[in-house]
């Protein structure tokens, strides 16, 4: 047995003993929506996904325990997704992987004091950035925060599948992870993958071009956003096109910007004038197309990997 897999089965059975003690605090944000519109669906047998409104966790169910990518936006609704869950699957939660730092993916944590809780390294950092910045309560700090980080990649072994966390570089954030289920072809994006909405680019970068591409050459067929509405459920065939779509808005940015570059326009001429207007009817195109181009004209401008 590794190192790694021995450490994880000392956290799951340390965290098992907390089942009664699940923290009771409240999100820094304030959460107004009702977490009871959440929904749970399934993808293919074993493969679930949770939404609600546009933002989206995935589940991976196995004959000796769950586990739940991404707990989204605060306790309540990490507790009813958990609900839905031990009512489809008659499963203890195991893992809780975590790919995105912002508190739309996060605060949810610490409604899962009894999973082992994993993400990158830079995950952690980020989260940990955030949280002093919000000056989060220290308990509240330690019941977010992950149990393992990883560097590369790391593979969990829970029910006779192997669960792979994969990191593809800087994509929505610096410290994303992808999950990959090999057995059952489905990788979980998180938001790496906003599903028919337009990208959100506050901490992102140009290279989650390359980070989706990385993504689009496993040996998968399924591959379940983190942003929607999404028809994952009842087209999950049907997400590689998607995916492809996600990845050319922001193919066709870099394009516009570079060439604005080649020009010798400035950052302000750069974000006056690629507009791609075939893009103005996708959700959050208003917000967020002149951060998008001014991130994006920053990194090629420096010289970040794309």
């Amino acid at each position: 047995m590794s190192k790694t897999t021995t450490f994880l089965a000392f956290l799951l059975a340390l965290n098992l003993g907390a089942l009664s003690m699940e923290a009771s605090l409240s999100p820094v944000a304030a959460q107004a929506e009702d977490a009871q519109t959440g929904k749970l669906e399934q993808i293919i047998p074993g493969h679930f996904v949770y939404s609600s409104g546009a933002r989206l966790s995935g589940i991976i169910v196995t004959s000796q325990g769950v586990v739940v990518v991404d707990s989204l936006s605060s306790e309540a609704m990490a507790k009813h997704e958990r609900q839905l869950i031990a009512a489809a699957a008659q499963q203890p939660i195991r893992y809780l992987i975590s790919s995105t730092f912002h508190g739309n993916y996060s605060l949810g944590n610490v409604a899962y004091p009894d999973a082992i809780k994993i993400g990158h390294e830079l995950y952690k950092a980020d989260l940990l950035d955030m949280m002093k910045m919000d000056n989060m309560p220290a308990a509240q700090q330690a019941a977010m925060l992950p149990d393992q980080t990883f560097r590369d990649r790391m593979s969990i072994f829970l029910g006779g599948k192997e669960i792979q966390i994969l990191y593809a570089g800087r994509a929505h954030t610096r410290g994303d992870s992808i999950v990959f289920v090999p057995q059952d072809r489905i990788v979980y994006m998180s938001e790496v993958f906003f599903d028919g909405r337009f990208p959100f680019m506050n901490s992102g970068y140009v290279n989650w071009i390359n980070a989706i591409d990385i993504a689009l050459k496993l040996d998968a067929d399924i591959f379940v956003p983190g942003q929607g509405p999404s028809p994952i459920a009842s087209n999950p065939r049907g997400s590689r096109d998607a995916l492809v779509r996600a990845r050319q808005v922001l193919v066709d940015f870099r394009d516009g910007v570079q060439k604005e570059i080649a020009k010798g326009s400035t950052e302000e001429q750069a974000v006056a004038n690629v507009l791609l207007p075939q893009y103005k009817d996708m959700v959050g195109y208003g917000q967020q197309r002149a951060l998008l181009v001014r991130k994006m004209y920053q990194d090629l401008k420096t010289g970040l990997p794309f």
